[in-house]
């Protein structure tokens, strides 16, 4: 009987035959070693080479660009796949070079590159260079839960314009574990049904008639129960993401009902005003509690945040923060920006840890239009 393959399987998602290849799930299902696994196939069936893409340079230095096959060669893909004529990688310049380590220690390396590595951050540098033997490319750790660069989208197509140049025959494919679900891209790219989508599931997005198909994978593991789930059995919600590729999401302080009783519309907000950020809309409001669940005379202002689930009420002009620019006098982008005086209060909130959320998906929405604002 064959060994059943406990991870992901890149095959279902070729067979869609997009151009665009978006694969997300958890950490450590195979994701990049499957991809580069088919990007070697493809080198040792035509030569056509691959880019490997990362969005900071640091990822690619020294020991760190260095390390990217040691699981490949660990499991002698190289060999194999070279019967033979290769057993090891050199990394130099930014590209990957096949190798053969003899008994002696003597390393012989080949004289042109299989694949060539990229930073985002170093995207200037390749403008004037010409890569016409890439045919697959790999965009790696897309998704993360830090600071995306500014216009990082644009940064990436342009990239991709440099390697492509006017052929229409490479693949992209775009891996990222579930830390952030959102991510500048899937805006930019229009992948509007990513929150919803079904783990183990391929999602199929088109273009008008640009010929332009993006295939999304919410990436499963063949073995559902992995060995080294014990060592993650912890009471944390944040950990789903590293046992079953479940989104990560923070514990975020809740509305205090152990202090106070729940909110009069008429009687607790002093002040409403809303963020659109990647599609949604908040709800915040400026709540003063003047006596504690009990009756005791304990006044106390708290920013309370909530989703909004109906339109804004222009007419009445409120305070909205936006990522949309707008020539409207009560519109605003960054709430880390103050222009008045009800701005700067409003920053005091968050300022002295004043601020509460009606759930930890809306904290998560807010935490990324805080790091929006900050980049």
């Amino acid at each position: 009987m064959a060994k059943k393959n406990i991870y992901w399987d890149i095959y279902p998602i070729l067979s869609k035959k997009a151009r665009y290849n978006v694969i997300y799930g958890e950490r450590s299902n195979g994701k990049t070693y499957g991809t580069l696994q088919y990007c070697l196939e493809c080198y040792f069936k035509d030569e056509s080479e691959f880019a490997y893409i990362r969005r900071w340079d640091e990822d690619l230095v020294g020991k760190k660009g260095e390390s990217l096959f040691n699981g490949i060669l660990k499991n002698g893909v190289i060999n194999k796949l070279s019967k033979g004529k290769w057993n090891h990688v050199v990394y130099k310049s930014r590209a990957y070079y096949f190798a053969f380590i003899d008994d002696e220690g003597t390393i012989i390396s080949d004289t042109k590159p299989f694949c060539y590595a990229f930073a985002l951050t170093q995207h200037e540098h390749y403008k004037s260079n010409s890569y016409p033997n890439i045919r697959n490319i790999i965009f790696d750790e897309f998704l993360t839960r830090g600071v995306y660069l500014p216009d990082e989208f644009v940064i990436f197509q342009n990239v991709l314009s440099t390697l492509i140049r006017l052929r229409d025959d490479v693949i992209i494919f775009m891996l990222g574990n579930t830390v952030n679900k959102y991510s500048p891209y899937f805006k930019e790219m229009g992948l509007d049904r990513i929150r919803d989508q079904k783990i183990g599931t391929i999602d199929l997005y088109d273009y008008g008639d640009s010929g332009l198909t993006v295939a999304v994978e919410y990436s499963d593991m063949p073995v559902k129960e992995k060995k080294s789930n014990v060592y993650f059995a912890f009471d944390n919600p944040r950990l789903e993401m590293i046992k079953n590729g479940s989104w990560e999401i923070d514990l975020y302080p809740h509305y205090p009902r152990d202090q106070y009783e729940g909110i009069n519309p008429y009687k607790d907000i002093k002040f409403t005003f809303y963020i659109e950020f990647e599609g949604s809309t908040l709800q915040c409001e400026v709540i003063y509690k003047k006596e504690d669940r009990e009756g005791n005379h304990k006044p106390s202002y708290f920013l309370f945040i909530h989703p909004k689930t109906t339109p804004i009420k222009q007419e009445e002009k409120p305070l909205v923060y936006s990522q949309t620019v707008s020539p409207l006098p009560n519109y605003r982008r960054k709430i880390t920006k103050a222009t008045s005086m009800i701005e700067k209060k409003i920053q005091q909130f968050f300022i002295k840890d004043k601020v509460f959320y009606s759930d930890n998906e809306t904290g998560e929405i807010m935490r990324n239009y805080l790091i929006w604002c900050k980049s």
